[in-house]
């Protein structure tokens, strides 16, 4: 609050951060449940995650050569495009063959695991900073290409234009250490408006 007066506005109004663990129990379920959620409502979603979960014996993901194994028609069946039937075969390939270690990414610095998150198909940057600040807590992650955190900076800070990332980023150094925090904040101030 004393190093951004303006976002201590928010902080105020806001009242104590409220960032809580996600529910989901490993990395995989993480992961898969992100290529499920892409582009889809929280129901449909939702929907379309229980019925892969419907898929093993356990009503959960055991591992990622469970997902390799199953045939592309079960997956369609779940209600999952052909797109994230390919992006669930391109994670589980990577975990199968090594070159994405998920128990290495609690350890990893953030720029690691965005590189090797991003490397996956259909991770973009945005999926590397959700799960960095939500799967593994890290607590100075900055998602300078989310739309609503982009909004609240260009209408607390009377921006004229939206800012890119370079500018988000240098706005948003004085937060460090604390950008997911920030972030959380940001996305906050779109709810209680001006």
């Amino acid at each position: 609050m004393r190093v951004d007066p303006v976002l201590g506005t928010v902080v105020r109004a806001v009242g104590p951060c409220r960032l809580r663990e996600r529910r989901r129990s490993d990395h995989l379920t993480a992961l898969v449940s992100a290529i499920v959620n892409q582009q889809l409502s929280t129901r449909a979603a939702a929907t379309i995650f229980g019925r892969l979960l419907a898929l093993f014996p356990d009503g959960e993901i055991p591992d990622a050569a469970a997902i390799a194994g199953l045939d592309d028609a079960s997956l369609r069946g779940a209600g999952l495009s052909r797109q994230k039937v390919g992006y669930l075969r391109d994670l589980c390939a990577r975990i199968g063959d090594g070159r994405l270690r998920l128990d290495e990414l609690d350890v990893l610095p953030e720029e690691v695991v965005a590189e090797r998150l991003t490397a996956v198909r259909g991770f973009g940057p945005w999926t590397a900073h959700m799960f960095l600040m939500f799967r593994l807590h890290r607590p100075d992650v900055l998602p300078v290409g989310d739309l609503g955190i982009v909004t609240a900076v260009q209408r607390l800070y009377r921006l004229g234009k939206r800012p890119d990332p370079q500018r988000l980023a240098k706005i948003g150094e004085p937060w460090r250490p604390y950008r997911t925090v920030a972030s959380w904040y940001l996305w906050r101030s779109l709810e209680i408006g001006d």
